[in-house]
């Protein structure tokens, strides 16, 4: 799993992924106190997540393993939403 900070949405009228009203996410990949590496990518997002979210990603083969996913092209989703991280004993990011 990876951390992404949400930056926008992405709308297809137009895809082969068999999913039914998806919501898809434009996602930063970040550091753990959320700060972007202005490294993008796009995920289905699974859990309801909004801009400016810490949220936990799985790609590749572990994106087609849930039960929306099961079986269909995705690389990237959003399995949680982060509330907070601690790294040896301090605090690192709050939402």
């Amino acid at each position: 799993m990876n951390l992404g900070l949400v930056a926008g949405t992405v709308v297809s009228n137009r895809r082969a992924d068999g999913i039914s009203a998806p919501t898809y996410l434009l996602i930063e990949q970040c550091d753990q106190q959320g700060k972007g590496k202005h490294d993008y990518l796009v995920a289905l997002d699974l859990v309801g997540a909004g801009r400016g979210e810490v949220v936990l990603l799985g790609q590749g083969s572990s994106a087609r393993q849930t039960t929306v996913t099961d079986n269909r092209p995705m690389d990237a989703v959003v399995i949680a939403i982060v509330d907070t991280i601690d790294e040896h004993g301090t605090t690192v990011y709050q939402k």
